[in-house]
């Protein structure tokens, strides 16, 4: 008799596990299957201009004329790059938002460091201060100052130089310049107070502490503010158009108004007419996809290193 009763509850245990086991694999997978669902759905609405932007530029004008034709392109073409390519004067404009982009992030990323750096570990009266101070220029537009930064820079000299977007970087200013100050100011106060006094033991001063020790163990924050303001900088039509008049030295984000006016006169021949835009979809998109190119490609390669080091830095949450 107990070898029936324990036959039947062995039975009945493994019919248990087996339907406990089926319920908890039911359960994470309708977890898994909204978790993939809301990514799908983010990802979309991320992707979406883009993959817009590739099928326009690879569109004719018959393609746009035809209401059926919107993601399945009939006869595409690569005549649009080919035009937005020569009417941005891509190379010369591209080399022009390298220059600018690159030697702007390193500025930032050697003072934007060191202010950081003095904001962390340094004590000096009124530094809480000085920081929120420095923070404060986060929330001033740019065009509330635009006139006298302009009235400042002619008297200067540096109207249609690149000096009004590198030297002020040099200070820890330009674009997003307190932004960064900041990732760097959090990253160097997790920093352990052992390791700087080790250091200090071994008679190194401010500045050396600063450049042997705490530098190179700041690539993540290094990573982070190089790549951000390489790419603000890059994208940056604001403060270009300000204070760049020779369309020699015009970046890509402002060369491409000149897709308009080769459109209008000198395919069309319309004279400066306006209201072209749906006809010339396919090169401006085509003249878009252009200007992200660089961008795309640079973030492709540093996505890993990206992503940790944004983690890393305390960005995330």
């Amino acid at each position: 008799m107990h070898k029936i009763q324990e036959m039947f509850s062995g039975k009945t245990k493994n019919k248990i596990d087996k339907i406990s086991r089926f319920g908890y694999k039911n359960k994470d997978f309708l977890f898994k299957f909204f978790v993939y669902l809301i990514l799908i759905d983010v990802a979309f609405v991320f992707l979406y201009p883009l993959i817009y932007m590739v099928v326009a530029s690879l569109k004719t004008a018959q393609d746009f004329a035809d209401p059926y034709t919107y993601w399945i392109i009939k006869q595409p073409t690569l005549e649009n790059l080919r035009d937005a390519y020569e009417t941005m004067s891509f190379l010369r404009s591209a080399t022009n938002s390298i220059i600018i982009a690159l030697a702007s992030s390193i500025a930032q990323v050697i003072s934007c460091s060191f202010i950081g750096y003095g904001f962390a570990r340094g004590k000096f009266p009124g530094r809480d201060l000085l920081f929120i101070l420095a923070l404060f220029t986060l929330i001033v537009p740019p065009q509330t100052i635009i006139v006298s930064l302009f009235i400042l820079y002619q008297r200067l000299n540096w109207i249609d130089t690149y000096y009004p977007f590198i030297i002020p970087s040099l200070f820890g200013q330009g674009l997003k310049g307190a932004l960064f100050i900041y990732i760097f100011r959090q990253f160097f106060k997790g920093f352990p107070q052992e390791l700087e006094d080790a250091a200090r033991i071994d008679g190194a001063g401010g500045i050396r502490i600063y450049s042997q020790v705490f530098l190179p163990l700041s690539k993540p924050a290094i990573l982070v503010v190089s790549l951000f303001s390489f790419v603000w900088h890059w994208n940056d039509y604001f403060e270009f158009s300000i204070y760049i008049m020779d369309k020699r030295k015009a970046t890509l984000p402002i060369k491409l108004l000149d897709l308009n006016w080769w459109f209008t006169e000198v395919k069309m021949g319309y004279g400066g007419a306006t209201g072209m835009f749906q006809l010339n979809e396919g090169v401006e998109m085509a003249g878009c996809l252009l200007v992200i190119a660089i961008p795309l490609i640079l973030y492709a390669f540093a996505q890993k290193y990206f992503v940790s080091s944004i983690e890393r830095t305390g960005l995330v949450g």
